[in-house]
């Protein structure tokens, strides 16, 4: 299908310093879990994104220094010339689809760790570390900043030789020395680097007149500038930042622009709508005659192109859409509009790095999965036979399950008891801030919609006789969960006294199934994540007056993983959403609420008139129980093998429902290693001793 002229913008190559990007597209910088501790994969996961037709695929953080070290969070990392092959790795997979490496070089002052390294921390002024832990940082020295300066510039030389094309100066997300010297909270020196705006720039100006001296001619210089931190004066503001980007104007070879820090600048969608940070960033395009990239989440070619007919941005910057979708920009150009996988903003991404684990994301199960299991987002094996699968339940796990075992080119027939599909995607995605979470359901309806070899059928339940009937080589049961109404879940081993029998005791199910309490409500949230909230929210619009109760110590603690934690702190303030943590429910009676705190075990009173309990759910696994009861029945079915998946099998996250379908859908009929199911890194020998 030919490309709509509409975007022929987006594909016009554009001068960065000394190399030229092949088209518009700019996967900014974004963590991933792997960094410099799997530079096979990482590298693997990069390729993706070029061939996918990113013109500039650049790194995560790299630390430049053994003062800089992140630990535990693993980034990519240049402290000296054996880091260089890890890098070399992703620039040479890169560079053979056409597109340019970007490296963003890091010193992380005050906001690094140093637990591996044990190097002092070091900051502008004497200052505690941010991350809580029990030390401080010290203040630089002219010998230090001198220091800083030359370990800089040897890792932009060190990048130019591993092949990158592009190297950054970070000043953004309050994770940089060079931005800490523009903060007047960091800074508090009274020499020729704090005091007034021009000196506090002064270090910043230094970096990039270094590194360009360095690598500028062949590389780019990129500076990555967060123009509004939100905090008011102890932060960079937005007049301050004009005057900052009206200094350095034409310094950089490239402007990277967004705003600080990283729960802002990668705002869950549930806060942000795409192209959220335009009245942050647009005025820096007139400011400089350098071309500018921005980052709001996009997903919209038409969105993407007003961007640029605007002159708001001359590139369109992506980490989270080019991890949902890597192959967006080729999708485009080929007028496969349709099949764009667009980000849902639900952080599962951040996520990874926050646990110190390989990067997923919700909609794109095949992330992290490209050099440890060989992977696609694109292509996937034939299929091994000519047996029909049936799946039962379209949710997540039973929609991916059959969009890729349909893409294999097996005759699929889905079979879902409601009259919609979509599951607990389609449940969620009506509550307040969800409905971009339905991309989930609308993208594989929309794939399957394409495939003639799949039938869907809704409102069809099924029985074992049923299924034994059907005819189908191969059963995969996605039949999805429940919450449950006993109170039983992290905090309560036992469940909760009367909580089941008690009417006024009411599940998440109750409340997507549009049975909602009145008056006095209670949101009892031991699961800890998003959902306790969102339904919260969603009662407060509809007049109740709500009392958030946890035994954890913190609000939605897990949420802090995927950067909603202080947002959703701000939306229940606003709403006036009154938080008790640390007390668990001793007992529900009448309209009394017994509470008990878990520290000290004293007990409290709230007057509500009902209970909206979060706390763990049950498979809804009796068809895959009964199936097994009659297993003797299988052969003579025709059946060759039935598998339960996704919350049917064990509930947990939608990411983990998609991850299993498309597990199932890979694995069917395929020789799948035993033992450990993936590769894995070893370096053998000596530290300087061969990747493998």
């Amino acid at each position: 299908m030919p490309r709509d002229p509409r975007y022929d913008l987006l594909f016009t190559p554009i001068k960065l310093g000394p190399v030229t990007a092949k088209n518009r597209f700019f996967q900014v910088p974004h963590c991933n879990g792997m960094g410099h501790a799997m530079p096979l994969a990482h590298a693997a996961m990069r390729e993706v994104k070029a061939e996918g037709g990113w013109a500039v695929v650049s790194t995560e953080e790299c630390e430049i220094h053994p003062s800089s070290d992140l630990t535990p969070y693993v980034e990519a990392r240049l402290w000296d010339d054996r880091d260089i092959p890890a890098l070399a790795l992703m620039c040479d997979k890169v560079h053979a689809h056409g597109a340019l490496a970007a490296l963003e070089l890091s010193h992380n002052g005050p906001t690094a760790s140093n637990l591996y390294s044990r190097e002092v921390l070091l900051a502008p002024s004497h200052q505690p570390s941010k991350y809580g832990y029990p030390s401080q940082a010290r203040a630089m020295n002219l010998h230090d900043i001198r220091q800083y300066r030359r370990w800089h510039r040897e890792a932009a030389i060190r990048g130019k030789r591993a092949g990158m094309d592009i190297i950054y100066v970070y000043a953004g997300h309050d994770l940089s020395l060079a931005m800490h010297f523009l903060q007047r909270r960091r800074n508090q020196r009274t020499d020729e680097y704090g005091g007034s705006l021009e000196n506090r720039v002064r270090l910043l100006r230094e970096v990039l007149e270094d590194t360009r001296d360095a690598i500028g001619d062949t590389c780019a210089v990129a500076l990555r500038f967060a123009t509004e931190e939100l905090l008011g004066p102890g932060g960079v503001e937005l007049n301050e930042a004009r005057d900052i980007v009206a200094m350095l104007a034409e310094l950089p070879d490239l402007w990277d622009v967004n705003v600080a820090a990283w729960y802002n600048d990668s705002m869950p969608s549930r806060f942000a709508s795409e192209g959220a940070q335009e009245p942050f960033i647009d005025f820096v395009k007139k400011t400089t005659t350098r071309p500018v990239v921005g980052v709001g989440r996009f997903t919209s070619p038409d969105t993407m192109v007003s961007q640029l007919r605007r002159g708001v941005l001359d590139m369109i910057g992506a980490a989270r859409p080019s991890i949902a979708d890597p192959f967006l920009p080729r999708k485009i150009e080929e007028g496969r509009i349709d099949d764009i996988r667009e980000c849902i903003g639900c952080n599962i991404c951040v996520s990874g790095d926050m646990t110190i684990s390989p990067i997923r994301c919700t909609q794109n199960p095949t992330m992290g999965e490209e050099w440890r299991k060989d992977w696609h987002p694109e292509t996937i094996a034939p299929r091994s036979s000519a047996s029909r699968v049936l799946v039962v339940g379209a949710g997540p796990a039973g929609l991916e399950a059959t969009r890729a075992l349909g893409q294999r080119g097996y005759d699929v027939s889905l079979a879902e008891a409601r009259r919609e599909l979509g599951g607990r995607v389609t449940r969620e995605s009506r509550l307040p801030g969800l409905s971009e979470w339905a991309r989930v359901r609308d993208w594989r309806v929309g794939q399957i919609g394409k495939m003639d070899n799949v039938g869907v059928y809704l409102d069809s339940p099924l029985t074992v006789q049923d299924v034994l009937d059907f005819g189908a080589g191969h059963v995969v049961l996605s039949t999805g969960c429940h919450w449950r109404r006993d109170g039983f879940g992290r905090s309560n081993g036992l469940g909760i006294a009367d909580f089941e029998s008690n009417q006024r005791v009411f599940t998440p199910d109750d409340l997507m199934d549009g049975r909602w309490p009145q008056g006095r409500v209670v949101v009892f949230d031991d699961d800890n994540f998003y959902l306790a909230s969102v339904l919260a929210e969603a009662l407060r619009r509809q007049g109740c007056d709500v009392t958030y109760v946890t035994a954890d110590d913190t609000v939605a603690s897990w949420s802090v993983h995927t950067l909603d934690y202080r947002h959703i702190r701000v939306r229940m303030a606003e709403l006036g959403i009154e938080p008790i943590v640390s007390h668990n429910i001793e007992r529900f009676q009448g309209t009394t609420l017994v509470l008990e705190n878990v520290w000290s075990g004293k007990q409290s009173d709230v007057q509500c008139d009902a209970v909206v309990s979060i706390t763990s759910r049950l498979p809804d696994d009796q068809l895959h129980a009964g199936l097994l009861l009659r297993e003797p029945e299988w052969n003579g079915a025709g059946i060759r093998s039935v598998r339960c998946i996704g919350d049917a099998l064990a509930p947990g996250l939608i990411v983990h429902a998609v991850y299993e379908g498309h597990r199932y859908a890979r694995e069917l009929e395929q020789d799948v290693p035993s033992g450990v199911p993936f590769k894995r890194h070893f370096h053998v020998g000596n530290e300087d001793g061969p990747l493998r």
